[in-house]
């Protein structure tokens, strides 16, 4: 059994190579795409969408589409840092939904700047300290947010694309106690 392992092993290593080496090549070819565009825009939500959709369709697994996309998101981003690294403001502190709504939407190939408030994230993407700013605007909790909403009316921002981030939460005690009220 272990030589039938062993041998498994290096089959994936000589994958493993052979992945780096497309790869390596697919960011040469962002760099040089990047080199080529005339607006300078870095992030194109749509041909990323565009990309990852065909690969989902070309999918036979044993992947799930759930994997394909997460492997996908990565590569684009840290491809795309080729060109240039997008600066992502979000309502802060790091930890926070916002700042995995970040990590969902860009990838982990960005600089994230976490802010205090609503207000601050606007700010820094309308002074373009930012490429793009990452804010709620609605929850299960609260609906719409309210700040957020009036700044979309006063800003002159837009809005480029939408993460939807379901929020579970666990509540672990060593208490055998369970009386609480929620």
């Amino acid at each position: 059994m272990t030589k039938k392992i062993d041998k498994l092993r290096k089959n994936i290593d000589e994958i493993d190579k052979r992945l780096l080496e497309l790869i390596s090549n697919r960011g040469m070819y962002a760099k040089e795409i990047g080199l080529l565009k005339d607006d300078g825009i870095v992030y194109k939500p749509e041909r990323e969408a565009q990309v990852i959709s065909k690969l989902i369709k070309e999918n036979k697994g044993p992947l799930s589409n759930d994997s394909v996309t997460n492997i996908y998101k990565s590569i684009i981003s840290n491809c795309r840092a080729l060109e240039k690294k997008l600066t992502i403001s979000f309502l802060g502190p790091s930890g926070t939904f916002s700042e995995e709504a970040t990590i969902k939407h860009f990838g982990e190939n960005v600089k994230s700047i976490p802010t205090n408030s609503i207000d601050e994230v606007f700010n820094n993407v309308q002074s373009s300290k930012v490429h793009y700013g990452v804010v709620p605007i609605e929850n299960s909790t609260e609906g719409g947010i309210s700040r957020t909403l009036d700044l979309l009316l006063m800003k002159d921002l837009k809005i480029c694309g939408e993460i939807t981030l379901p929020i579970h939460h666990c509540l672990i005690s060593k208490s055998k106690d369970f009386n609480f009220k929620i």
